[in-house]
């Protein structure tokens, strides 16, 4: 049987195999191993556009897939690849060879883009670039520091450090802020993550405008879907938008979501459906309870939710220090 602490000897297995076109995940769901692929003609990102095959270990250790035809119910024998640290490095199916696709969390690492442009002075383009006008009528900033709300929200903020996707300090300080009625909502949830054992991780709340002008410059296009356009501004400019994580209550250390936070990956995705059925239990929890106060997970991060009212705030390019 699988356990949350990730001692399967099975664990090695699970992942993203394969490239664009040719791609399968392997999972774990009830303490059993699957094999899933996207169904050809199926769109969308649900699970439901997904099939899956169950995957056997036999008594020898090899393991079989278990493929369903109109009649019948066949076995195909599947061989896995290790390196010299027996981790996993590919798969055979049939005739044919797959990779394991890797990740920087897999070896404790954070996860790096290759910047566009020259990290040195980046800052100094973005602090002198303009904002974009707005029209419309918004309502007066509120913002407030959440740890002031409640000590027991732990605070994570990568971009005052140099560990995180860009790879250097964005923030002068390590600290947190959202609109009032936002960071209200948020402690409730941290609240009643008590009686689950957890407590919220706070990666990034609100973002003056200046740092999403630096994300944006040093992102590949093909990454850029993972980050706002300066032009529109973010959610985070607003303060209306927060990324989290869970820790355990107990042990006081973060707990495997199934991705690294800011994972330009096909597992930050939030409807993601392999990893273990651990992992995806912790994202559902921390959506629903996020969704009971109001906010909406961002499709393409687990980690990112925006409050209801997010559009009702202006954009700010307001300095951590002068607040």
């Amino acid at each position: 049987m699988w356990s949350s602490s990730g001692l399967a000897a099975e664990e090695n297995l699970l992942g993203v195999y394969g490239r664009e076109g040719a791609q399968f995940l392997i999972r774990e769901r009830s303490g059993e191993l699957e094999l899933l692929y996207k169904a050809e003609n199926q769109e969308g990102h649900e699970f439901a556009s997904y099939c899956s095959y169950p995957l056997r270990k036999g008594a020898d250790g090899s393991y079989e897939l278990l493929l369903f035809g109109p009649a019948q119910q066949t076995q195909a024998k599947v061989r896995f690849f290790y390196d010299a640290a027996q981790r996993v490095t590919g798969v055979l199916l049939g005739e044919k060879r797959y990779g394991k696709q890797s990740f920087a969390q897999e070896e404790g690492k954070t996860f790096r883009i290759q910047p566009q442009l020259p990290l040195a002075g980046l800052r100094q383009k973005a602090l002198q670039a303009k904002m974009p006008v707005e029209e419309g009528e918004f309502l007066k900033p509120d913002l407030v520091e959440l740890k002031n709300m409640d000590a027991s929200l732990q605070l994570d903020i990568r971009y005052a450090t140099d560990n995180n996707f860009m790879g250097m300090p964005l923030y002068e300080e390590g600290r947190a802020f959202l609109q009032r009625p936002a960071a209200e909502a948020l402690v409730r949830v941290n609240q009643a993550l008590k009686k689950y054992g957890y407590g919220l991780i706070i990666y990034d709340a609100y973002r003056p405008w200046y740092v999403t002008k630096m994300f944006w410059d040093a992102t590949p296009e093909a990454q850029k879907v993972f980050v706002a356009d300066p032009a529109k501004g973010s959610r985070h400019n607003r303060g209306g938008a927060v990324d989290i994580g869970l820790y355990s209550r107990k042990t006081g250390q973060s707990v495997d979501m199934g991705s690294g936070y800011d994972e330009f990956s096909l597992r930050a995705f939030s409807w993601y459906p392999g990893g273990n059925s651990v992992q995806r239990e912790r994202r559902e929890l921390l959506r629903l309870l996020m969704a009971g106060e109001g906010f909406a997970v961002y499709p393409e991060e687990w980690w990112h939710f925006d409050y209801a009212a997010w559009r009702s705030y202006p954009l700010l390019n307001v300095p951590f220090h002068e607040l």
